[in-house]
């Protein structure tokens, strides 16, 4: 089989297990609405997401190097489609919960599994690439699965049963039974079932980057549509948190000719930046700041620091990819989750955008201290090799 066939047929899988996972953002609302609940029990089940994938990452970050990387994969698929069914036959903010935390589950076993296949499907010399590959094809499942919805609604008028999950549950079992068939090119190691991630060596800031960078594109899809929609904008939250990603994924490929150093050192000027001119867009009720803030976020978080950290753990971490994978989305998901959940109660204490100013001054002092510890780090190895 040729190579670009399996890497074809990768992607695409990879890509649908992430359009399932923010495929429901656009109804957020409306399932709380059902339950009748705050801003604190929407961010709650966003992240309940991360309640699914944070426990998947510690203990089974490893499993594909067991087990092979093709069931892990398909598996993901099936819990996509069962997660968005649930959510179609009992519409509540308690289904929310649980669908999320199916799905975070899924992307914890698709990502780590998929990261270390595309890998061998390409060959070690090609890590770089097969990390381009990947993020490519999650960020834009990431960011299409809510632009899907959004459109859907728009087309179809208000229902709990968009086009988008017609679709999914259409592709994820097709896709899940394709995943199986795929050519089985790593060979299963005799190790432990359960398997806790390993974090290379000198990548601690890229870890802390993700976290930084995932944090503000967990604001803009949990917290800033309910604010949008204060403001009598939701209709465009489809929009946003499509932009929210898929500017990332446009900016890959310049992220690729870069240094995984240059490109993490863009993403620490563009993480803050992004956030405080989409705030300003919330407080001025300017769409078009909103929408700018949101694509310089996008390109730092999906983009610049995404490609930089993914390559760079794979190729510090050749003999545990998956492991290492898994080790950087710990630091992503508690980036993307606490935040998240901090602000939502807040948001019921003070108001959504007084916690939204709160998060972007936090999140500039962090970034600020973060950038100077990784000067302060890098500064001896420089001046060793200076002096050698």
């Amino acid at each position: 089989m040729p190579r670009l066939i399996p890497v074809s047929l990768l992607a695409l899988g990879l890509f649908t297990v992430t359009f399932a996972v923010n495929l429901q953002a656009p109804l957020y609302d409306a399932y709380a609405a059902k339950s009748d609940v705050g801003a604190t029990a929407v961010t709650v089940a966003f992240a309940a997401y991360v309640g699914g994938l944070m426990p998947t990452l510690l203990l089974l970050g490893g499993l594909s190097d067991r087990i092979g990387r093709r069931v892990p994969i398909a598996l993901a698929l099936i819990l996509g489609a069962v997660a968005t069914a649930l959510l179609v036959q009992a519409p509540s903010w308690t289904s929310l919960v649980i669908a999320r935390l199916l799905l975070g589950i899924g992307t914890g076993l698709a990502t780590t599994a998929g990261t270390a296949y595309m890998t061998e499907i390409l060959g070690t010399d090609n890590a770089k690439k097969a990390a381009l590959i990947v993020t490519s094809a999650t960020s834009l499942g990431f960011g299409g699965g809510a632009l899907a919805t959004g459109v859907s609604l728009g087309l179809q008028g208000p229902t709990l049963l968009p086009a988008s999950y017609i679709a999914l549950f259409v592709a994820a079992p097709a896709l899940a039974v394709i995943a199986l068939r795929l050519p089985r090119i790593d060979k299963p190691r005799p190790v432990s079932l359960l398997r806790l991630p390993v974090f290379p060596t000198g990548t601690w800031v890229f870890g802390v980057a993700m976290a930084l960078a995932w944090s503000a594109t967990g604001m803009t899809i949990a917290v800033v549509p309910l604010e949008l929609a204060a403001n009598d904008l939701g209709g465009w939250t489809g929009l946003v948190i499509f932009l929210a990603i898929f500017v990332g994924f446009l900016c890959q490929p310049i992220a690729r000719r870069m240094t995984n150093g240059h490109a993490l050192a863009l993403g620490f000027v563009l993480i803050p930046l992004g956030f405080v001119v989409l705030l300003a867009g919330v407080w001025l009720k300017s769409l078009a700041l909103v929408l700018i803030g949101t694509c310089i976020t996008s390109a730092a978080s999906y983009g610049f620091t995404y490609l930089a950290s993914l390559a760079e753990v794979s190729l510090r971490a050749p003999e545990d990819r998956a492991r290492a994978t898994a080790g950087l989305f710990v630091y992503a998901y508690l980036g993307f989750s606490l935040p998240v959940i901090g602000s939502g109660a807040l948001a019921d204490m003070l108001g959504l955008m007084s916690a939204m100013v709160v998060f972007a001054a936090v999140q500039v002092v962090i970034t600020a201290i973060v950038v100077m510890l990784w000067k302060r780090r890098s500064a001896p190895s420089v001046a060793t090799l200076n002096a050698g």
